[in-house]
């Protein structure tokens, strides 16, 4: 501040999100017609407060959001490192903090390519090619930033038998790996990822497509009624004076919890390590997490 010459008292103090920073005077009451006297709560980004509202507070817990792109975000006690800054993170507003990052692979190639098309029954075709002969890396657009980061990266296809069927199960299942390398490179950083995990965003409509990712990623899921930004602000505006995680556990209902098949283990194993094969070798992935996904894959 000093440097640019901006005076400090232009700016509010800086304060935890939740924190109570004022109430509503007369004149804007008058003019919004809030009561006079209702507290003000410091608030917090659109993807921070969709984390509170998908109920994700606790450390270990995460949410994985997933629309056009994939957003990955949790909570853990201390400050997680990053050398490469893939990983950043906000103030958790309990205290801790909530590391994350964006990919650029996601639904957005579903989108493009399937536009119109009952993505339903598509998904129903899917589900006799698992794991799919071809294998996708559905990046929406070019470059990614999250587990990793490569400017050059394009996305590819490979093999395949030729059906529509195959190619839109590669689609679904290559992002459900790009998901579990995520969930790889945030556990080489250090961060728990043992507990709860929640999935939000326009794909948690797929019911398939979530139990594919359950069993790619080995591990229940767990589907929010409504993870809406809306929903976390009014966590957020309820717990002033209580752990915003005990308020979260009574506002947020769950709709449904998704455990990976019978038989599901081990079974897209080959198919993921082949994807990191590729990503290594194109020179985008780095050794370490390469090596790293394939020796938890190997536990």
């Amino acid at each position: 501040m000093d440097t640019l010459g901006i005076p400090a008292d232009l700016l509010p103090e800086l304060v935890r999100s939740g924190t109570v920073i004022g109430s509503v005077g007369r004149a804007a009451a008058a003019a919004t017609a809030i009561p006079a006297g209702t507290p003000v709560i410091a608030g917090m980004t659109d993807g921070c407060a969709a984390q509170v509202g998908a109920g994700a507070l606790r450390p270990g817990c995460w949410n994985s959001v997933l629309g056009t792109t994939l957003v990955v975000k949790g909570v853990t006690h201390e400050l997680i490192h990053d050398p490469l800054g893939v990983v950043y993170s906000h103030r958790a507003p309990n205290g801790g903090w909530l590391p994350g990052g964006a990919s650029s692979t996601g639904a957005g190639l579903i989108s493009r390519d399937f536009a119109g098309r009952d993505l339903d029954e598509l998904g129903r075709a899917a589900s006799s090619h698992e794991p799919a002969a071809m294998l996708a890396y559905p990046l929406v657009s070019a470059g990614e930033r999250f587990p990793f980061v490569a400017p050059a990266a394009q996305g590819f296809e490979i093999g395949g038998d030729g059906s529509e069927a195959d190619r839109f199960a590669a689609i679904l299942q290559g992002v459900g790996y790009l998901e579990r390398l995520c969930y790889d490179y945030l556990h080489l950083l250090g961060a728990s990822t043992d507990g709860d995990l929640f999935l939000t965003g326009g794909a948690a409509r797929s019911d398939y497509w979530c139990q594919l990712r359950a069993d790619i990623l080995g591990r229940p899921v767990a589907i929010p009624e409504n993870s809406e930004s809306a929903l976390g602000m009014a966590v957020l505006a309820a717990s002033p004076g209580r752990d915003p995680a005990d308020v979260a556990a009574e506002m947020v209902r769950i709709r449904v919890t998704i455990d990976p098949r019978a038989g599901s283990a081990g079974r897209f194993d080959a198919a993921y390590l082949r994807l990191v094969d590729e990503l290594e070798g194109r020179g985008w992935l780095g050794a370490p997490l390469a090596a790293y996904a394939r020796e938890r894959t190997r536990r």
